[in-house]
């Protein structure tokens, strides 16, 4: 089953710019062959459920050995089973509605 998802892992006690766990999060995606969309507050993931859900658990593994202690995640996730759809067709439905 695919999922689109929305992520945003926040490290805590590592001080006040954490950039260097988000792009260490961001490697694990994509090299987990996932299509993902970076964006100021979280990374877009499409993909298979499995996999999805494996590179979130070692994007949390991999911040904890890189020395945070607590990490805050809000992810929100969608599944569909009526239609195949992507992140892509998802916003271009929204871009032609604003179109019009």
């Amino acid at each position: 089953m695919n999922v689109i998802a929305d992520l945003c892992v926040v490290p805590i006690g590592v001080g006040v710019s954490v950039s260097k766990y988000v792009a260490e999060c961001e490697r694990i995606l994509k090299d987990a062959g996932l299509k993902i969309k970076l964006h100021a507050y979280g990374t877009n993931i499409e993909g298979d459920w499995d996999t999805v859900f494996a590179a979130i658990k070692q994007c949390h593994q991999v911040v904890h050995e890189m020395g945070a202690p607590r990490i805050s995640t809000t992810l929100k996730f969608g599944t569909r089973t009526d239609r195949s759809q992507t992140m892509d067709d998802k916003i271009n439905s929204v871009v032609h509605q604003l179109a019009e």
